[in-house]
């Protein structure tokens, strides 16, 4: 009974607030993304003219441990099409910052509203061989909400716990063959769902940071 509790402290939402409270998206010596499993690719995904991109890393608050939503994107989407991601998109002018278009794009998309979400932090930006440098807000979710997916980019959202995400025995290292070289990305396969590539490589970084 001990260690089941201590599990579900370990993996609750206050557990992850204030392991959030410690991280800044401004920490020194960070330098995330696609190129830390291909440092062979580092020129090409570090570069100036990357666009700027925001996502929500939601956890929600559940009594029996917290959950992280995730989504499945629509196959007709420009890029990442089909992927499991977390609800994001570009940074617009008029967000003024990351964390209101992280809110702004989880409305949009899944229709999570703003007073469901607090944030708690964010991660420093991670960089993508798709050519974003995305800036992962983290929020805390009251599990008093209803979903409601824009079909125009989103099929399906779920949750997954924060425990299997968290579990480094859940992270496998896998390889395909891009432009001629060998291209590294984390998968974790859950039950149906395949989570991989950039969202998969968002919550290594999570785990190395908070969980590791």
């Amino acid at each position: 009974m001990n260690e089941t509790v201590g599990r579900l402290t370990a993996y609750s939402a206050d557990e992850f607030r204030a392991r959030a409270s410690n991280v800044s998206p401004n920490e020194p010596g960070a330098d995330l993304g696609d190129h830390r499993l291909n440092p062979d690719l580092r020129d090409m995904i570090v570069r100036d003219d990357l666009r700027s991109a925001a996502v929500l890393i939601p956890v929600v608050d559940r009594a029996d441990g917290a959950t992280m939503i995730l989504t499945q994107r629509t196959a007709n989407l420009r890029t990442h099409s089909g992927q499991i991601a977390f609800p994001g998109g570009t940074i617009d002018e008029s967000d003024g910052t990351p964390e209101n278009a992280a809110l702004r794009e989880t409305w949009e998309e899944i229709g999570l509203a703003q007073q469901n979400i607090s944030v708690v932090g964010r991660m420093p930006d991670y960089l993508t061989g798709s050519g974003f440098r995305i800036a992962p807000v983290l929020g805390v979710v009251r599990p008093d909400f209803e979903l409601q997916v824009n079909p125009d980019e989103v099929e399906d959202a779920f949750e997954v716990p924060l425990s299997f995400l968290m579990n480094p025995d859940n992270h496998k290292r896998e390889s395909r063959v891009w432009q001629g070289k060998e291209r590294f990305y984390f998968t974790m396969p859950y039950g149906e769902r395949f989570i991989w590539g950039v969202t998969a490589g968002i919550i290594h970084t999570l785990y190395e940071r908070f969980y590791r």
